[in-house]
């Protein structure tokens, strides 16, 4: 088990992390999903021991590593750039660790013959780095990690580079070979659709704290608060300041939203509310709903959906329909939600849950 406790790190006066503390388990899938400069790279290097923390320690198997550095420790780490050694074959690139560990030829070749084998690399493994493609690359150093057998496997954003095929294939496929190691996979990625896909457990980072770290699913549909709820929703989550007074939520525009039952305990006041896109509807399509009158500002086809980005009362909103819609700029719009999925933040961003006796 790798274990965090009240990890920073200042660098002269910036503040890079801030009380970060994790249990990751052996065997388990670990997604840190943050937006760029969040922290996910500066916590791995800690993690890696690449880097030293200003505060805290770091715990493996309830030994203390915070100060042992990578090169006596048993971990492997991958980056968006990936790093292999140029004047080497495919083939000696992913044998290197293995032959340092001492193993021997008949093990060297096996372990090679399956990583390569999962990498799509059998045809490449006697070409030098320089001569393939980087999604070639990308997956030699993958390979090199995978054969590596480390206790501690850190993955920076390792599929950004590779066709969507392969990456589909990947993201399945990885958590369940380190899985097998028992070693702790630890996955850095800035898209909440990976970390959903992945699975296991994710860490939402934000401005160098952890805000929330859980099953993967639980942190997704209950974030804790409004910083997760933001890190964790792409296309960027819709938020209303609405105002309870009784059974109804009230907001500009004559808007008027019956209150969930699940949210009836609520003291009448104003507070923020969550709404992802792909909770936004046209055309009345729920009975029971309540509904924005919006104006088009932009809108794109993507395949087989439609992103709408429209104005509500001088809040943005973005919705992900399905299908072809046609609207130009400009436009009214009408764009429905469930007052089930709303997901409701006091005035200091904290989520608002019933209380114990009444969530039964």
């Amino acid at each position: 088990m790798l274990e965090l406790i009240d990890v920073g790190r200042k660098v002269g006066a910036e503040t890079q992390l801030s009380g970060i503390s994790l249990r990751l388990e052996r065997g388990s899938l670990n997604v840190l999903l943050g937006p760029t400069l969040a922290g996910k790279t500066t916590l791995m290097r800690l993690m890696a021991g690449l880097d030293r923390p200003t505060s805290g320690r770091i715990l493996m198997d309830g030994k203390d590593v915070t100060g042992v550095p990578v090169r006596r420790r048993n971990v492997a780490m991958v980056y968006q750039q990936f790093i292999n050694y140029p004047a080497m074959t495919v083939y000696e690139n992913i044998a290197s660790p293995l032959r340092v560990a001492g193993k021997s030829k008949a093990e060297i070749e096996a372990a090679v013959a399956k990583a390569a084998a999962l990498m799509k690399l059998g045809p490449y493994l006697q070409r030098t780095p320089l001569t393939l493609s980087g999604g070639q690359q990308q997956r030699t150093a993958l390979a090199r990690a995978l054969v590596k057998n480390a206790e501690l496997v850190l993955l920076d954003e390792p599929l950004a580079n590779l066709d969507y095929k392969l990456r589909e294939e990947l993201r399945e496929e990885l958590p369940r070979l380190f899985a097998e190691t028992g070693a702790v996979f630890v996955y850095a990625t800035t898209e909440p659709t990976e970390a959903l896909l992945l699975g296991g457990n994710t860490a939402t980072l934000s401005e160098g704290r952890v805000t929330q770290f859980g099953a993967t699913p639980e942190v997704y549909r209950r974030p804790a608060d409004l910083v997760t709820a933001r890190t964790f929703s792409d296309p960027p989550l819709n938020i209303l300041t609405l105002t309870k007074r009784g059974a109804v939520f009230s907001g500009s525009g004559q808007l008027g939203v019956t209150v969930p039952a699940r949210y009836a305990f609520l003291a009448d006041g104003s507070y923020q509310v969550g709404l992802r896109p792909h909770h936004l509807s046209v055309g009345g399509a729920f009975s029971e709903g309540a509904r924005l009158s919006a104006r088009v500002e932009l809108s794109e086809v993507t395949g087989s959906v439609t992103y709408v980005h429209a104005d509500w009362q001088g809040t943005r909103l973005v919705a992900v329909l399905p299908g072809i819609h046609r609207v130009a700029t400009g436009d009214p719009i009408a764009l429905d939600f469930r007052p089930d999925d709303m997901m409701l933040f006091d005035a200091a961003g904290r989520a608002v849950a019933a209380p114990t006796a009444l969530a039964a």
